[in-house]
């Protein structure tokens, strides 16, 4: 069934009944391959060759001050390594402000079209410099231009980020007729990467009798060679 809202009085929004959820699979321990990287690679690739996730790699990325007051964004999927999970951003954003005070971080994966869902809860590293240098030169001209000119998430005028646009352009010499530039990747541009700690696998199922895994990282793991305990979990 599909989602209903019900306004019973100005002040009162109800979501009535939600839509079965139905994979064909059946997720348990026994099911899942043993690193929780390599199924998480499984699964986006199951979800980027169909035909109907739109953009698999939107995800949510969570953060919280040293206080431990939260905020979340989406962010995009870059790049799944042998150590975690890749996204490029600003350094002087809020994200990166708190990734700097408090390197803890939550990614959600929702993949609404084939009923799946991928938790993650790590640790944030930044990437090499090389890693966000080779990532930005693939860049399109108007995004790397355009990472010049923001002050991500700044309060800004009306009219500002234009001018700063504009200034960014002369700088590097691109005009409106201009296909490729050399542009320079800012120092204060680059990648952050979300180390797991614990990865969370969800496989809608009808009733709300959903399929739900585990990987927990033992102990005795280290960053290059991880060892991770798999749970079932109840729905």
């Amino acid at each position: 069934m599909d989602q209903v809202i019900e306004e019973s009085s100005p002040d009162k929004l109800k979501v009535l009944p939600h839509r079965q959820y139905v994979t064909r699979d059946h997720l348990t321990p026994s099911t899942a391959l043993p690193d929780p990287l390599d199924q998480f690679r499984s699964w986006f690739k199951e979800a980027v060759e169909g035909d109907d996730v739109t953009e698999a790699e939107n995800m949510t990325l969570s953060t919280a001050t040293r206080n431990g007051i939260p905020s979340a964004r989406m962010v995009l999927l870059k790049q799944v390594d042998a150590r975690g999970f890749v996204f490029f951003t600003n350094y002087t954003s809020r994200k990166s402000k708190e990734l700097t005070e408090n390197p803890h971080a939550a990614l959600t994966f929702f993949w609404r079209e084939i009923h799946r869902s991928v938790r993650v809860v790590g640790r944030a590293e930044m990437v090499s410099r090389q890693e966000s240098e080779e990532y930005f030169k693939s860049r399109p001209l108007g995004s790397r231009l355009g990472a010049w000119a923001s002050k991500q998430s700044t309060v800004i005028g009306e009219g500002v980020l234009d001018e700063r646009l504009k200034k960014v352009r002369e700088r590097f010499g691109v005009g409106d007729d201009t296909k490729e530039a050399d542009i320079p990747t800012p120092d204060f541009w680059g990648g952050w990467r979300i180390i797991p700690d614990e990865v969370e696998f969800w496989s809608g199922k009808p009733s709300r009798l959903h399929d739900r895994i585990r990987y927990i990282r033992t102990d005795d793991s280290t960053d290059e060679h991880p060892v991770w305990k798999i749970e079932r979990l109840s729905p």
